[in-house]
């Protein structure tokens, strides 16, 4: 497998004004982390994802220089297309200066899972909305998202390509159909569980046969005893009024959330289906996999079941909350036995040097001749 490693989350958002999915974000954490991920771990790639670019960049350019493939996605949820392609158009040129730093270990992800997370392709104001209007499912079936769908994506992809000249791709749903085309690498977040596994592999043949490399961008289980449940997958095992404390500044400190329903942790169970995937990803001709994900600080451990909302939590670390870590002396979280699974799973000498595929042909624009945008007050106002 030409990329093995996991999705690092530097700051996605739901909204501007929604609560941050690292609430315990530092440079040096993110710094510390990365480094981690790349001798402890035994990585050669990380899949890193932000709403606010400047992270995103950060973070980039120290992944870059520590030898990792990086794959990275700026990420402006629940925003029409025409907004997210000006976004997308204003960090490209950005990226770009970051990716000379290693010009054949850097992949764009213009976007992720957009048919629920971009607005206007299926019904609904907001993503909650759009997962569980009725009307949305048998649209979906009937494929009219598509349309939609593959217009915005190539609005995406031309206001990437305006000044990014590496390779792209698009974390896609197993259900979309994107042009293909338009991106050097074939992307689907693809998790195997009792809902999805009589299709799995036939979702990836069908990709397969596109011709080019093909990627799981994201890939995981829960650590408990039916850690390959799809309900962990669209919703957090938390009491509502518990969660909006803990995400309060201060607050959050102070408060751990109760659980809705208590699952029996069972790690070991976790690190199993994990590398039983990857090894069949690996057999199957698949050329990357992303374990989803690295930590999940919303997500505390407790040694109480009652409070455990790790154990339904898909992160390969256990995020302890107010404590500190004996393994890694002072990171707040504490590995669980995926995160050594996959130390051992991992080759253990990752290759980092080798070259991705070219580019596709892009449009030309000013842009290209080096008239590129700063990252200025329209971009931070909207992050």
């Amino acid at each position: 497998m030409r990329w093995h490693g996991v999705v690092y989350d530097v700051g996605r958002k739901m909204t501007g004004w929604s609560a941050n999915w690292r609430p315990d974000y530092s440079p040096a954490l993110v710094r510390r982390e990365l480094e981690i991920i790349r001798t402890d771990l035994g990585a050669n790639a990380v899949r890193l994802a932000a709403r606010d670019p400047r992270r995103l960049l950060d973070a980039t350019a120290y992944a870059l220089d520590l030898g990792l493939h990086v794959w990275a996605g700026p990420e402006l949820w629940n925003a029409t297309a025409s907004r997210t392609a000006a976004y997308l158009e204003e960090v490209a040129p950005l990226m770009e200066k970051v990716r000379r730093r290693a010009p054949d270990r850097l992949v764009f992800v213009v976007g992720n899972e957009l048919t629920f997370f971009l607005r206007g392709i299926v019904p609904g104001r907001t993503h909650a909305h759009r997962t569980r209007l009725k009307e949305v499912g048998p649209m979906i079936r009937a494929g009219r998202h598509q349309p939609p769908l593959r217009a915005a994506l190539a609005d995406l992809v031309k206001a990437v390509r305006h000044a990014y000249d590496g390779p792209i791709t698009y974390a896609s749903l197993p259900f979309e159909q994107p042009d293909w085309g338009l991106f050097d690498i074939v992307s689907v977040n693809h998790y195997r569980n009792a809902r999805s596994a009589a299709t799995y592999r036939a979702v990836l043949d069908r990709l397969r046969a596109y011709g080019k490399p093909v990627a799981v961008t994201e890939l995981g289980f829960a650590a408990c005893t039916d850690a390959d449940n799809p309900e962990f997958l669209g919703s957090l095992n938390v009491s509502p009024l518990g969660m909006a404390a803990a995400v309060l500044p201060g607050v959050g400190r102070l408060v751990a959330p109760r659980v809705r329903e208590v699952h029996e942790r069972d790690e070991p169970r976790q690190a199993r289906l994990l590398t039983g995937q990857l090894a069949d990803l690996e057999r199957w001709g698949v050329d990357g996999a992303f374990v989803m994900s690295f930590s999940f600080p919303l997500a505390p451990y407790s040694p109480d079941p009652r409070r455990d909302v790790d154990a339904t939590a898909l992160s390969i670390v256990r995020h302890l909350g107010r404590g500190r870590g004996r393994r890694f002396p002072g990171l707040p979280w504490e590995p669980k036995e995926s995160f050594d699974a996959l130390a051992e799973y991992f080759p253990p000498t990752p290759d980092p040097s080798r070259p991705l595929p070219a580019a596709a042909p892009a449009p030309r624009s000013r842009l290209d001749q080096g008239n590129h945008p700063n990252l200025g007050p329209r971009l931070r106002a909207k992050t």
